[in-house]
């Protein structure tokens, strides 16, 4: 595992605006994010019974990489799976512990990078980030180690950012122009809080996938409930313009077994992921950070 002083310069300003989210909204909302009966997904809380994502989780080994607060990983334990929860910022698993004390509901928490995780290999049946790891850490890092993580026939679950939303956000947060190229699009810093983030297309997250081991099961493109109301915090995206458009995409990926990635290796053409991709791409002052809801 990689030192505090080895990990990127963009771990340290994610966990510098995760640190301050947590004193402005996160930590407050934790009690009312664990007591939560139903799981929900995403800014505009779709529920978990009206996609049927995740199935039964009662018995699974579970690792969230960018657990935040753990109330995802509260969700699942409550439900009967093993959870272990990771994330790079000491507030926020702060947070997590102050709720475990308070509830009962306890499981291994680890400050950690998904990039890096301290666990052995093959030691969960499915991988989970919902806005962790999958927004905020390097893709072409944590994916193939979320491949090391995950058992032969285990699953991958992660949400992130839509496309389209990544593509049309601005300073009063996300429109309805195009800002940015899609072309080479990979790491986006904000100049106003300095947090970076990370988004493909779908074209290079099918190609990263598969090249690490993993077949795509289901892409879900989350819109706003025809009732539901812009969040209060997460105001980057309004519920008017996600009824229209997708602000999120919900991935669900199946870890080859061995005999199968031998044969599909065999099969595939010589090819890798699309062309070199731009460093950072730099963008106007934003209201808020997008969400992991923390």
């Amino acid at each position: 595992m990689m030192s505090s002083s080895e990990r990127p310069d963009y771990v340290q300003q994610n966990v510098a605006n995760w640190t301050r989210a947590n004193t402005e909204y996160t930590d407050a909302s934790a009690t009312r994010a664990w007591a939560q009966e139903e799981i929900t997904w995403g800014v505009f809380e779709t529920p978990e019974s009206e996609l049927n994502v995740l199935g039964e989780v009662s018995g699974l080994d579970i690792v969230e990489l960018g657990c935040g607060t753990a109330y995802f990983s509260a969700w699942l334990a409550r439900r009967g799976a093993r959870v272990v929860g990771v994330d790079p910022t000491p507030a926020q698993l702060a947070t997590a512990r102050r709720l475990q004390r308070e509830t009962g509901i306890e499981f291994p928490l680890i400050e950690a990078i998904g990039e890096d995780v301290p666990l052995p290999d093959s030691s969960f049946d499915l991988v989970l980030s919902e806005y962790g790891a999958s927004l905020w850490a390097d893709p072409y890092r944590w994916i193939p180690e979320a491949a090391r993580l995950v058992r032969p026939g285990g699953r991958l679950i992660f949400l992130c950012n839509s496309i389209i939303s990544a593509l049309c956000m601005t300073l009063e947060g996300v429109g309805e122009q195009l800002i940015r190229p899609q072309f080479e699009l990979l790491k986006i810093e904000w100049p106003d809080t300095g947090e970076v983030e990370f988004q493909l297309g779908h074209g290079d997250w099918i190609d990263l996938m598969r090249a690490n081991g993993f077949e795509i099961e289901r892409l879900v493109e989350l819109f706003a409930q025809p009732d539901a109301e812009t969040h209060a915090y997460y105001k980057y995206v309004t519920a008017d313009w996600a009824r229209k458009w997708p602000p999120e995409e919900l991935w669900v990926a199946r870890k080859a077994s061995t005999r199968r990635r031998r044969i599909e290796a065999d099969r595939a053409s010589p090819g890798g992921p699309s062309s070199a991709r731009s460093d950072v791409v730099s963008t106007p002052n934003r209201d808020r950070a997008n969400p992991k809801r923390g």
